[in-house]
Protein backbone atom coordinates (compact mmCIF):
# COMPACT_ATOMS: atom_id res chain seq x y z
CA UNK A 1 0.00 0.00 0.00
CA UNK A 2 1.24 3.39 -0.77
CA UNK A 3 1.62 6.52 1.44
CA UNK A 4 0.33 9.41 0.45
CA UNK A 5 1.32 13.04 0.51
CA UNK A 6 0.15 15.94 -1.19
CA UNK A 7 3.74 17.68 -2.04
CA UNK A 8 6.58 15.05 -2.73
CA UNK A 9 10.08 16.70 -2.23
CA UNK A 10 12.63 14.55 -3.42
CA UNK A 11 16.14 15.04 -1.91
CA UNK A 12 17.10 16.46 1.50
CA UNK A 13 19.56 18.88 0.36
CA UNK A 14 20.50 22.42 0.45
CA UNK A 15 17.39 22.46 -2.01
CA UNK A 16 15.05 20.21 -0.33
CA UNK A 17 15.43 21.59 3.09
CA UNK A 18 15.05 25.51 1.91
CA UNK A 19 11.70 23.92 -0.15
CA UNK A 20 10.69 22.21 3.15
CA UNK A 21 10.45 25.36 5.12
CA UNK A 22 8.50 27.32 2.49
CA UNK A 23 6.14 24.68 1.70
CA UNK A 24 5.50 24.89 5.52
CA UNK A 25 5.42 28.63 6.08
CA UNK A 26 3.92 28.95 2.56
CA UNK A 27 1.62 26.15 2.40
CA UNK A 28 0.84 25.04 5.90
CA UNK A 29 -2.32 23.17 4.92
CA UNK A 30 -0.65 20.76 2.78
CA UNK A 31 0.78 17.65 3.38
CA UNK A 32 4.79 16.88 2.03
CA UNK A 33 7.58 14.53 2.87
CA UNK A 34 11.17 14.51 1.87
CA UNK A 35 12.31 11.23 0.21
CA UNK A 36 16.51 10.89 0.29
CA UNK A 37 18.33 8.49 -1.38
CA UNK A 38 21.10 8.31 1.37
CA UNK A 39 20.98 7.40 4.96
CA UNK A 40 21.52 11.25 5.91
CA UNK A 41 20.95 14.71 4.95
CA UNK A 42 22.77 17.35 3.47
CA UNK A 43 23.08 16.19 -0.04
CA UNK A 44 26.66 17.62 -1.31
CA UNK A 45 27.59 18.70 1.98
CA UNK A 46 27.34 15.40 3.21
CA UNK A 47 28.67 13.48 0.28
CA UNK A 48 32.19 15.42 -0.51
CA UNK A 49 34.89 15.02 1.93
CA UNK A 50 38.26 15.89 -0.19
CA UNK A 51 40.23 18.31 1.63
CA UNK A 52 39.18 21.88 1.89
CA UNK A 53 36.02 21.30 0.58
CA UNK A 54 34.44 24.61 0.97
CA UNK A 55 31.54 26.74 -0.69
CA UNK A 56 32.74 28.02 -3.65
CA UNK A 57 30.00 31.01 -3.36
CA UNK A 58 29.47 33.56 -0.44
CA UNK A 59 27.44 31.65 2.38
CA UNK A 60 25.63 35.59 3.31
CA UNK A 61 24.00 34.49 -0.15
CA UNK A 62 24.36 30.40 -0.25
CA UNK A 63 22.62 30.52 2.85
CA UNK A 64 19.05 30.55 3.33
CA UNK A 65 17.02 34.36 3.33
CA UNK A 66 15.25 33.07 6.17
CA UNK A 67 17.83 31.99 8.22
CA UNK A 68 20.84 34.65 7.30
CA UNK A 69 24.32 32.98 8.08
CA UNK A 70 26.27 34.65 10.76
CA UNK A 71 29.12 33.63 11.41
CA UNK A 72 32.25 35.60 10.15
CA UNK A 73 33.46 33.39 7.42
CA UNK A 74 32.20 34.32 4.27
CA UNK A 75 33.92 31.18 2.30
CA UNK A 76 32.64 28.68 4.77
CA UNK A 77 34.59 24.71 4.99
CA UNK A 78 31.95 22.31 4.05
CA UNK A 79 31.45 20.72 7.29
CA UNK A 80 30.49 23.96 9.14
CA UNK A 81 27.92 24.03 5.46
CA UNK A 82 26.77 20.50 6.94
CA UNK A 83 26.43 21.59 10.22
CA UNK A 84 24.52 24.77 8.92
CA UNK A 85 22.09 23.13 6.65
CA UNK A 86 20.75 20.10 9.61
CA UNK A 87 20.39 22.68 12.47
CA UNK A 88 18.18 24.37 10.30
CA UNK A 89 16.47 21.55 9.37
CA UNK A 90 16.38 20.70 12.97
CA UNK A 91 15.41 24.18 14.26
CA UNK A 92 12.23 24.15 12.01
CA UNK A 93 11.24 20.75 12.30
CA UNK A 94 11.30 19.65 8.91
CA UNK A 95 13.97 17.24 9.61
CA UNK A 96 10.69 14.51 10.90
CA UNK A 97 9.59 15.01 7.34
CA UNK A 98 12.61 13.17 6.04
CA UNK A 99 12.40 9.24 5.22
CA UNK A 100 16.17 8.37 4.37
CA UNK A 101 17.24 5.43 2.06
CA UNK A 102 14.58 6.20 -0.01
CA UNK A 103 16.27 5.70 -4.08
CA UNK A 104 13.57 7.01 -6.34
CA UNK A 105 13.62 5.49 -9.49
CA UNK A 106 10.28 6.11 -11.48
CA UNK A 107 7.79 8.42 -11.48
CA UNK A 108 4.58 8.26 -13.22
CA UNK A 109 1.67 10.63 -13.81
CA UNK A 110 -2.16 9.88 -14.06
CA UNK A 111 -4.34 12.77 -15.41
CA UNK A 112 -7.26 10.65 -14.57
CA UNK A 113 -6.26 10.65 -10.81
CA UNK A 114 -4.12 13.89 -11.01
CA UNK A 115 -1.36 12.17 -9.08
CA UNK A 116 2.37 10.94 -9.32
CA UNK A 117 3.06 7.07 -8.13
CA UNK A 118 6.50 6.94 -6.96
CA UNK A 119 8.81 4.20 -7.03
CA UNK A 120 11.83 3.44 -4.70
CA UNK A 121 14.36 1.09 -5.53
CA UNK A 122 13.44 -0.80 -2.73
CA UNK A 123 9.56 -0.96 -4.36
CA UNK A 124 8.25 0.87 -2.08
CA UNK A 125 5.59 3.30 -3.50
CA UNK A 126 4.28 6.95 -2.21
CA UNK A 127 1.87 9.24 -4.79
CA UNK A 128 1.34 12.87 -4.74
CA UNK A 129 -0.51 15.92 -6.11
CA UNK A 130 2.87 17.19 -6.91
CA UNK A 131 6.43 16.36 -7.54
CA UNK A 132 9.34 18.66 -6.35
CA UNK A 133 12.63 17.62 -7.44
CA UNK A 134 15.75 19.01 -5.34
CA UNK A 135 18.01 16.37 -6.27
CA UNK A 136 21.07 18.60 -7.81
CA UNK A 137 22.45 17.92 -11.26
CA UNK A 138 24.55 15.50 -10.74
CA UNK A 139 25.76 11.97 -10.08
CA UNK A 140 26.62 11.29 -6.70
CA UNK A 141 27.02 7.82 -7.26
CA UNK A 142 30.26 8.32 -9.45
CA UNK A 143 31.92 11.68 -11.20
CA UNK A 144 33.32 11.99 -14.70
CA UNK A 145 36.49 10.40 -14.96
CA UNK A 146 38.58 10.79 -18.04
CA UNK A 147 40.17 7.92 -19.90
CA UNK A 148 43.73 8.39 -19.11
CA UNK A 149 46.26 5.52 -20.71
CA UNK A 150 48.23 3.71 -18.61
CA UNK A 151 46.18 4.54 -15.54
CA UNK A 152 46.22 1.33 -14.37
CA UNK A 153 49.90 1.26 -14.72
CA UNK A 154 50.39 3.90 -12.30
CA UNK A 155 51.72 1.75 -8.75
CA UNK A 156 49.84 4.63 -6.48
CA UNK A 157 46.69 5.89 -5.29
CA UNK A 158 44.22 7.53 -7.91
CA UNK A 159 41.40 9.48 -6.63
CA UNK A 160 38.16 11.43 -7.37
CA UNK A 161 37.73 13.77 -4.91
CA UNK A 162 33.93 12.78 -4.86
CA UNK A 163 35.12 9.68 -2.69
CA UNK A 164 37.54 10.56 -0.80
CA UNK A 165 39.03 8.05 0.83
CA UNK A 166 39.27 8.44 4.53
CA UNK A 167 42.61 6.25 5.14
CA UNK A 168 44.13 8.20 2.21
CA UNK A 169 47.58 9.13 3.42
CA UNK A 170 49.01 11.63 1.75
CA UNK A 171 51.42 13.13 4.14
CA UNK A 172 55.03 14.09 2.62
CA UNK A 173 53.96 12.44 -0.68
CA UNK A 174 54.32 14.25 -4.00
CA UNK A 175 50.47 14.85 -5.27
CA UNK A 176 49.35 15.74 -8.98
CA UNK A 177 45.97 17.48 -9.08
CA UNK A 178 44.34 17.13 -12.53
CA UNK A 179 41.65 19.80 -12.90
CA UNK A 180 41.59 23.37 -13.33
CA UNK A 181 38.01 23.84 -11.47
CA UNK A 182 36.85 25.04 -8.42
CA UNK A 183 37.49 21.38 -6.52
CA UNK A 184 41.44 21.60 -8.29
CA UNK A 185 42.10 25.37 -6.56
CA UNK A 186 40.12 24.24 -3.45
CA UNK A 187 42.85 21.04 -3.20
CA UNK A 188 45.48 21.99 -4.49
CA UNK A 189 46.25 24.71 -1.45
CA UNK A 190 44.52 22.01 1.47
CA UNK A 191 46.85 19.44 0.70
CA UNK A 192 50.02 21.53 0.04
CA UNK A 193 49.70 21.85 3.93
CA UNK A 194 50.62 18.27 4.46
CA UNK A 195 52.07 17.10 1.04
CA UNK A 196 55.79 17.11 -0.18
CA UNK A 197 54.66 19.17 -3.26
CA UNK A 198 51.34 19.26 -4.90
CA UNK A 199 51.20 19.87 -8.76
CA UNK A 200 48.00 21.51 -10.12
CA UNK A 201 48.18 19.46 -14.02
CA UNK A 202 45.71 21.27 -16.26
CA UNK A 203 44.55 21.25 -19.67
CA UNK A 204 43.12 24.44 -19.90
CA UNK A 205 43.39 27.09 -17.10
CA UNK A 206 40.44 28.93 -15.49
CA UNK A 207 39.44 32.38 -14.85
CA UNK A 208 40.41 32.96 -10.31
CA UNK A 209 38.76 35.69 -8.62
CA UNK A 210 40.88 36.20 -4.83
CA UNK A 211 38.37 37.04 -2.31
CA UNK A 212 39.16 37.96 1.73
CA UNK A 213 37.39 34.32 3.34
CA UNK A 214 35.96 36.30 6.21
CA UNK A 215 33.73 39.45 6.26
CA UNK A 216 34.25 41.69 8.41
CA UNK A 217 31.14 44.39 8.37
CA UNK A 218 28.31 41.69 8.99
CA UNK A 219 28.33 42.22 12.45
CA UNK A 220 28.15 46.21 12.22
CA UNK A 221 25.40 46.54 9.55
CA UNK A 222 23.69 43.04 9.76
CA UNK A 223 23.69 40.20 7.70
CA UNK A 224 20.99 40.75 5.33
CA UNK A 225 22.78 44.37 4.28
CA UNK A 226 26.10 42.15 3.16
CA UNK A 227 23.77 39.63 1.53
CA UNK A 228 21.91 42.52 -0.49
CA UNK A 229 25.64 44.18 -1.17
CA UNK A 230 27.01 40.60 -2.09
CA UNK A 231 23.89 40.38 -4.58
CA UNK A 232 24.30 43.37 -6.18
CA UNK A 233 28.06 43.04 -6.65
CA UNK A 234 28.01 39.53 -8.10
CA UNK A 235 25.32 40.80 -10.55
CA UNK A 236 27.59 43.48 -11.50
CA UNK A 237 30.67 41.52 -12.24
CA UNK A 238 28.52 39.13 -14.42
CA UNK A 239 27.15 41.88 -16.38
CA UNK A 240 30.13 43.73 -16.83
CA UNK A 241 31.75 40.45 -18.07
CA UNK A 242 29.03 39.92 -20.89
CA UNK A 243 29.51 43.74 -21.68
CA UNK A 244 33.06 44.08 -21.53
CA UNK A 245 34.57 40.45 -21.58
CA UNK A 246 38.24 41.64 -22.85
CA UNK A 247 38.49 44.15 -19.90
CA UNK A 248 37.40 41.89 -17.54
CA UNK A 249 39.51 39.06 -18.53
CA UNK A 250 42.39 41.60 -18.00
CA UNK A 251 41.61 42.84 -14.62
CA UNK A 252 41.21 39.38 -13.85
CA UNK A 253 44.33 38.18 -14.63
CA UNK A 254 46.08 41.73 -13.54
CA UNK A 255 44.74 40.33 -9.74
CA UNK A 256 46.29 36.90 -10.66
CA UNK A 257 49.52 38.09 -11.51
CA UNK A 258 50.37 40.37 -8.46
CA UNK A 259 49.73 37.18 -6.37
CA UNK A 260 52.11 34.59 -8.37
CA UNK A 261 55.81 34.14 -7.80
CA UNK A 262 58.05 35.52 -9.85
CA UNK A 263 59.04 32.43 -12.04
CA UNK A 264 55.50 31.83 -12.66
CA UNK A 265 53.86 33.55 -15.67
CA UNK A 266 50.31 34.23 -15.93
CA UNK A 267 50.76 32.75 -19.87
CA UNK A 268 49.65 30.07 -20.59
CA UNK A 269 48.78 29.14 -16.84
CA UNK A 270 46.50 32.01 -16.02
CA UNK A 271 45.12 32.94 -19.45
CA UNK A 272 42.04 31.19 -20.31
CA UNK A 273 41.23 30.59 -24.10
CA UNK A 274 37.08 31.91 -22.94
CA UNK A 275 35.60 34.88 -21.90
CA UNK A 276 34.96 35.16 -18.41
CA UNK A 277 31.82 33.65 -17.17
CA UNK A 278 31.69 31.65 -19.82
CA UNK A 279 32.13 28.60 -17.56
CA UNK A 280 32.20 29.62 -13.66
CA UNK A 281 34.33 31.56 -11.77
CA UNK A 282 36.35 30.13 -9.43
CA UNK A 283 36.89 31.43 -5.93
CA UNK A 284 40.71 31.37 -4.17
CA UNK A 285 40.06 32.88 -0.62
CA UNK A 286 42.64 35.00 0.60
CA UNK A 287 44.82 33.90 -2.48
CA UNK A 288 45.50 30.61 -0.82
CA UNK A 289 46.21 28.62 -3.77
CA UNK A 290 48.88 31.88 -4.77
CA UNK A 291 50.33 31.57 -1.26
CA UNK A 292 51.12 27.74 -1.78
CA UNK A 293 52.80 28.59 -5.11
CA UNK A 294 54.67 31.28 -3.63
CA UNK A 295 56.01 29.00 -0.37
CA UNK A 296 57.08 26.21 -3.13
CA UNK A 297 54.20 23.97 -1.69
CA UNK A 298 52.66 23.69 -4.89
CA UNK A 299 52.72 24.57 -8.71
CA UNK A 300 50.90 24.71 -11.72
CA UNK A 301 51.18 22.80 -15.07
CA UNK A 302 49.49 23.40 -18.49
CA UNK A 303 50.04 20.98 -20.32
CA UNK A 304 47.84 17.28 -22.01
CA UNK A 305 48.54 14.33 -20.78
CA UNK A 306 50.22 10.90 -22.55
CA UNK A 307 49.89 8.45 -20.46
CA UNK A 308 50.01 7.92 -16.76
CA UNK A 309 53.43 5.74 -16.18
CA UNK A 310 54.35 3.36 -12.74
CA UNK A 311 55.65 6.88 -11.02
CA UNK A 312 54.02 9.52 -12.08
CA UNK A 313 52.25 11.19 -15.45
CA UNK A 314 54.13 11.74 -18.91
CA UNK A 315 53.05 14.60 -20.47
CA UNK A 316 52.43 14.76 -24.20
CA UNK A 317 55.68 16.96 -24.62
CA UNK A 318 57.61 14.29 -23.13
CA UNK A 319 57.74 16.11 -19.23
CA UNK A 320 57.12 13.65 -16.80
CA UNK A 321 55.40 14.68 -13.52
CA UNK A 322 56.55 12.54 -10.49
CA UNK A 323 53.54 11.46 -8.07
CA UNK A 324 52.82 9.49 -5.30
CA UNK A 325 49.52 10.39 -5.24
CA UNK A 326 47.20 11.31 -8.45
CA UNK A 327 43.75 12.94 -7.68
CA UNK A 328 41.63 12.90 -10.90
CA UNK A 329 39.65 16.49 -10.21
CA UNK A 330 38.16 16.11 -13.38
CA UNK A 331 34.27 17.09 -12.94
CA UNK A 332 31.30 16.02 -12.47
CA UNK A 333 28.75 13.68 -14.54
CA UNK A 334 25.23 15.75 -14.99
CA UNK A 335 22.52 14.01 -15.05
CA UNK A 336 18.48 15.38 -15.45
CA UNK A 337 15.70 14.97 -12.47
CA UNK A 338 18.26 12.88 -10.38
CA UNK A 339 17.62 10.12 -13.18
CA UNK A 340 14.18 9.46 -12.37
CA UNK A 341 12.31 7.31 -15.11
CA UNK A 342 9.33 9.86 -16.05
CA UNK A 343 6.36 9.06 -17.59
CA UNK A 344 3.17 10.92 -18.15
CA UNK A 345 0.12 9.02 -18.71
CA UNK A 346 2.04 6.28 -19.87
CA UNK A 347 4.59 8.30 -22.15
CA UNK A 348 8.09 7.73 -21.66
CA UNK A 349 9.85 11.10 -21.08
CA UNK A 350 12.60 12.24 -22.95
CA UNK A 351 14.35 14.97 -20.62
CA UNK A 352 16.48 16.43 -23.58
CA UNK A 353 12.91 17.02 -25.93
CA UNK A 354 11.54 18.93 -22.66
CA UNK A 355 11.48 22.82 -22.89
CA UNK A 356 11.86 24.71 -19.50
CA UNK A 357 9.64 26.85 -18.11
CA UNK A 358 10.53 29.75 -16.07
CA UNK A 359 13.78 27.61 -15.25
CA UNK A 360 11.56 25.03 -13.28
CA UNK A 361 8.77 23.22 -14.41
CA UNK A 362 8.63 21.68 -18.10
CA UNK A 363 6.41 21.87 -21.40
CA UNK A 364 3.34 19.04 -21.15
CA UNK A 365 4.66 17.56 -17.86
CA UNK A 366 1.71 18.71 -14.93
CA UNK A 367 2.46 19.05 -11.73
CA UNK A 368 6.54 18.46 -11.26
CA UNK A 369 9.24 21.07 -10.67
CA UNK A 370 12.68 20.68 -10.76
CA UNK A 371 14.62 22.84 -8.47
CA UNK A 372 17.86 24.03 -9.96
CA UNK A 373 20.09 27.11 -8.90
CA UNK A 374 22.26 29.84 -11.10
CA UNK A 375 25.33 29.08 -12.15
CA UNK A 376 26.57 32.68 -12.37
CA UNK A 377 25.69 33.22 -8.51
CA UNK A 378 24.78 31.12 -5.46
CA UNK A 379 22.98 28.34 -5.91
CA UNK A 380 20.47 28.78 -3.12
CA UNK A 381 19.08 33.06 -4.55
CA UNK A 382 17.61 30.72 -7.69
CA UNK A 383 16.73 27.67 -5.16
CA UNK A 384 14.89 29.83 -2.69
CA UNK A 385 12.93 31.67 -6.04
CA UNK A 386 11.53 28.11 -7.26
CA UNK A 387 10.78 27.25 -3.85
CA UNK A 388 8.34 30.41 -3.40
CA UNK A 389 6.71 30.09 -6.69
CA UNK A 390 6.11 26.38 -6.34
CA UNK A 391 3.79 27.91 -3.04
CA UNK A 392 2.53 30.05 -5.26
CA UNK A 393 1.28 27.92 -8.06
CA UNK A 394 0.05 25.34 -4.84
CA UNK A 395 -2.00 28.09 -3.62
CA UNK A 396 -3.42 29.31 -6.73
CA UNK A 397 -4.45 26.03 -7.15
CA UNK A 398 -6.20 25.53 -4.21
CA UNK A 399 -7.77 28.97 -4.50
CA UNK A 400 -9.12 28.14 -8.02
CA UNK A 401 -9.90 24.40 -7.31
CA UNK A 402 -7.71 23.15 -9.83
CA UNK A 403 -6.32 19.96 -9.92
CA UNK A 404 -3.97 20.34 -13.00
CA UNK A 405 -1.12 22.22 -14.02
CA UNK A 406 1.09 22.25 -17.14
CA UNK A 407 3.13 24.35 -19.08
CA UNK A 408 2.76 24.18 -22.59
CA UNK A 409 5.15 26.25 -25.23
CA UNK A 410 3.13 28.13 -27.42
CA UNK A 411 2.75 28.37 -30.96
CA UNK A 412 5.50 29.62 -32.66
CA UNK A 413 8.16 29.18 -30.61
CA UNK A 414 11.71 28.48 -31.58
CA UNK A 415 14.01 25.99 -29.98
CA UNK A 416 17.50 27.92 -29.48
CA UNK A 417 19.34 25.04 -29.17
CA UNK A 418 20.58 26.14 -25.55
CA UNK A 419 20.95 23.55 -22.68
CA UNK A 420 19.63 24.34 -19.65
CA UNK A 421 22.59 25.78 -18.08
CA UNK A 422 24.52 27.69 -21.06
CA UNK A 423 28.04 27.32 -20.03
CA UNK A 424 31.23 26.00 -22.13
CA UNK A 425 32.12 23.64 -19.66
CA UNK A 426 32.68 20.69 -20.00
CA UNK A 427 30.34 18.89 -17.27
CA UNK A 428 27.74 20.75 -19.29
CA UNK A 429 28.46 20.03 -22.89
CA UNK A 430 28.82 16.31 -21.76
CA UNK A 431 25.49 16.87 -20.37
CA UNK A 432 23.96 18.26 -23.60
CA UNK A 433 21.99 15.35 -24.60
CA UNK A 434 20.43 14.80 -21.69
CA UNK A 435 19.51 18.16 -20.59
CA UNK A 436 15.84 20.21 -21.54
CA UNK A 437 16.47 23.36 -23.46
CA UNK A 438 15.37 26.66 -23.53
CA UNK A 439 12.91 28.46 -26.20
CA UNK A 440 13.02 31.74 -27.54
CA UNK A 441 10.00 33.07 -25.50
CA UNK A 442 10.99 34.98 -22.82
CA UNK A 443 8.98 32.57 -20.29
CA UNK A 444 10.70 29.66 -21.69
CA UNK A 445 14.27 31.16 -20.75
CA UNK A 446 17.11 30.70 -17.94
CA UNK A 447 17.84 34.39 -17.26
CA UNK A 448 20.72 33.64 -15.01
CA UNK A 449 19.81 36.99 -13.53
CA UNK A 450 18.52 37.32 -9.96
CA UNK A 451 17.24 40.86 -10.29
CA UNK A 452 15.23 40.04 -12.97
CA UNK A 453 13.61 36.56 -11.96
CA UNK A 454 13.31 38.01 -8.37
CA UNK A 455 10.07 39.93 -9.47
CA UNK A 456 9.39 37.63 -12.53
CA UNK A 457 8.93 34.83 -9.91
CA UNK A 458 7.58 36.46 -6.87
CA UNK A 459 5.14 39.09 -8.85
CA UNK A 460 4.28 37.25 -12.47
CA UNK A 461 0.67 36.16 -13.23
CA UNK A 462 0.44 32.43 -12.49
CA UNK A 463 -2.09 32.50 -15.63
CA UNK A 464 0.06 33.89 -17.67
CA UNK A 465 -1.16 32.00 -20.52
CA UNK A 466 1.37 29.68 -21.04
CA UNK A 467 0.33 27.79 -18.15
CA UNK A 468 -2.85 25.22 -19.01
CA UNK A 469 -5.16 24.44 -15.97
CA UNK A 470 -7.68 21.51 -15.46
CA UNK A 471 -9.93 19.65 -12.71
CA UNK A 472 -10.27 15.82 -12.62
CA UNK A 473 -13.28 13.58 -13.17
CA UNK A 474 -14.38 13.91 -9.61
CA UNK A 475 -13.06 17.45 -9.34
CA UNK A 476 -15.87 20.54 -9.04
Amino acid sequence: MSEHREVLVIGAGLSGIGAAYRLQTECPGRSYAILEAREASGGTWDLFRYPGVRSDSDMFTLGYPFRPWRQPKTIAAGGTILEYLRDTAAEYGIDKHIHYGRRIVAASWSTADARWTVRTGSGEEWTCSFLYVCTGYYRYESGYEADFPGRDSFAGAVVHPQHWPEDLDYAGKRVVVIGSGATAVTLVPAMAEQAAHVTMLQRSPSYLLSLPAKEGGARLVGPRVVRARNVLLTWALFQASRRWPARVAKSLRAGVAKQLPADVPVDPHFAPRYDPWDQRLCVVPDGDLFAAMRAGRASVVTATIDSFTPDGIRLTGGEHLDADVIVTATGLTMVAFGEIALSVDGRPIDSHELHVYKGMMFDGVPNLAWCVGYTNASWTLRADLTSRYVCRLLNYLDRHRIDIATPRLPAGAHDTGEPLMNLSSGYVRRAAAVLPRQSDRRAWRMLNNYLLDMPRMRLSRIDDGDMMFARTRTGE
